[in-house]
């Protein structure tokens, strides 16, 4: 009987020994194959016959251990090693590898099933499939608004190649950037007359320029020169002088509004002119010109007039030539056809902490109301009111809005002009002056141009006008006993009675996956290990089927005993 026992154990040992060959050669089979997750098998013994069962010890007498016979072994588990494989980079965007215990979800003819290969591609329906068996990748599919769903609930990942984005026309600015504090303002603060006004006694009154008195339709009879009040705009400064026979000097002035339908004077006034003798140095050194109306307020210097008897020769210098030099800024602005219109803003500096700004546009684009206004600085460089045309903007934060009106045929739109708040935007500092428009809300119509797959699983289109849109997102799903699985071919795996159910997740934090695009898992087979479990896989045949022959061996010998 005993001669029988170790027969049949020899026998199991090569049975199963033969099993650990199969899974090293599946193993070693699969050493290229993506997603693959290598096995192991592992043995235990079979039922032990009792020689002699143990006692326990008496009070007169010791124990004695009982005596058993092993009736072989058998295979304990196969199990599957799910160690993380390393990636190998494909530079395919529809190629991804997970980092983390998920599983792709795949879907074919109804049924759902699980992989870790993830060698994907569009097929010509856009859906994104394993191209070996057209099972489909399960994900959550945007809305027109680039939205994902919440919740878990599974769709087909498709994608459409022809998708278009409509225009969406410009409806904010952003602007940042700064104003130098020390820049040259823009409103006239003096203007300074300078040359000789001869001395001479004449027969009659005379009058420079020209040789009749003023008149405001003829040009040769003053002097033209543009000034800015406190709000930037333009004005014209007219200046003539007269001088009796006793040989007196007037300067005079006039100020005109050219801005109206129908331009007009808004102040004059003279100022006589006194000369030393001597030197002829003019004595009358300045005159103050206040018009509250129309927000201005200079000063007419007359330190550099001289009254010699060289011939008269007078020119006027605004703010001693400084010329103030505005900071432009440009965007382009989208109307609702989607056509793209150059807006230029331009800023200049009013006064202490205040600064004009106003936008334009091309004519051939249309044309932009309430475009204009002004903005007022803290002592410490950030905003501190808004106004355009001239009322304070109250919204909070204060956004001026213009309107829009494209020539094109596209509707009229509103745009709101944000210049920020704190540092973050407009500011106006020792620093020199630069403004950008930092961001705008508006785009052209587009194309699907190319997609992109981040680490959390969404499907980003690329379109052609460089804007970006969720249009899906793959899902993963995690199992309890992974070990529960079963494998259907395919590198794919179906649930089982001890896989539990599998838990549906987004890529990311609660999953504990992330997905790797253009790249693709390797298979966690190392060769080196099963190489070694090879030998131990043979020796253990070999020994075993070395006992089968030793115990035929003995078998023969009793037979031969009848002999």
């Amino acid at each position: 009987m005993a001669l029988l026992n170790s027969l049949f154990a020899g026998v199991s040992g090569l049975r199963n020994h033969q099993s650990m060959m199969d899974v090293i050669g599946n193993n070693i089979a699969n050493v290229n194959t993506i997603g693959f997750k290598g096995s192991r098998i592992t043995f235990s013994d079979t039922f032990n016959q009792f020689v002699k069962s143990g006692t326990n010890p008496t009070g007169t007498s010791g124990g004695t251990n009982s005596f058993q016979v092993g009736l072989g072994m058998k295979v304990n588990s196969i199990d599957r090693n799910w160690n993380q494989g390393t990636f190998e980079r494909t530079g395919i965007t529809t190629d991804l590898a997970l980092q983390g215990p998920g599983m792709f979800i795949l879907k074919s003819n109804g049924q759902q099933f699980y992989a870790r290969a993830g060698a994907f591609i569009f097929d010509a329906d856009g859906k994104l499939v394993n191209p070996q068996n057209g099972a489909i990748v399960q994900g959550k599919v945007a809305n027109g608004l680039g939205e994902i769903p919440a919740g878990t609930a599974l769709q087909d990942i498709v994608i459409d190649k022809n998708l278009r984005l409509p225009a969406v026309k410009t409806t904010q600015i952003d602007w940042g950037g700064n104003l130098q504090s020390s820049s040259t303002t823009i409103r006239t603060d003096s203007v300074e007359l300078s040359g000789n006004l001869k001395k001479e006694t004449p027969a009659a009154t005379t009058y420079y320029p020209g040789t009749i008195a003023y008149d405001a339709t003829d040009s040769s009879t003053y002097t033209s020169s543009v000034i800015y009040n406190k709000d930037g705009k333009e004005y014209e400064l007219r200046t003539h002088y007269s001088e009796t026979t006793a040989g007196a000097w007037t300067a005079n002035y006039d100020i005109w509004d050219n801005s109206l339908a129908t331009p007009a004077s808004v102040g004059t006034g003279t100022q006589a002119l006194a000369f030393d003798v001597n030197t002829g140095a003019c004595t009358t050194t300045q005159m103050d010109v206040a018009i509250a109306g129309e927000n201005l307020d200079f000063k007419l210097n007359f330190a550099s007039l001289s009254n010699l008897v060289a011939d008269t020769n007078v020119v006027s210098r605004i703010d001693k030539s400084e010329t103030p030099e505005p900071v432009l800024g440009s965007v382009t602005v989208f109307d609702s056809l989607g056509n793209p219109h150059t807006m230029s803003i331009k800023y200049e500096h009013l006064d202490s902490n205040r600064w004009s700004w106003s936008a334009t546009v091309p004519t051939t684009s249309g044309n932009l109301m309430g475009a204009s206004g002004e903005i007022r600085f803290k002592t410490d460089g950030t905003i501190q009111s808004v106004w355009q045309g001239g009322n304070q903007v109250t919204s909070s934060p204060p956004v001026p809005q213009i309107t829009f009106t494209p020539a094109s045929g596209a509707e009229p739109q509103i745009i709101e002009m944000d210049f920020g708040s704190g540092t973050a935007g407009v500011t106006q500092t020792n620093l020199a002056s630069q403004i950008a428009a930092l961001s705008q809300n508006g785009s052209a119509s587009s194309a699907l141009a190319n997609i992109n797959i981040d680490q959390y699983g969404n499907i980003l289109g690329i379109f052609s006008n460089g804007n970006s849109r969720n249009l899906a997102q793959i899902m993963v799903a995690t199992f309890k006993n992974a070990n529960g699985l079963v494998s259907v071919g395919d590198n794919m795996y179906n649930v089982a009675a001890n896989s539990g159910d599998p838990r549906i997740d987004t890529p990311g934090e609660n999953s504990v996956t992330t997905i790797q695009s253009g790249a693709l898992e390797q298979s966690n087979v190392d060769l080196s290990e099963e190489f070694t479990r090879m030998i131990v896989s043979q020796r253990g045949f070999q020994a075993n089927a070395r006992v089968v022959t030793t115990a035929d061996s003995l078998l023969q010998e009793i037979t031969n005993l009848i002999r």
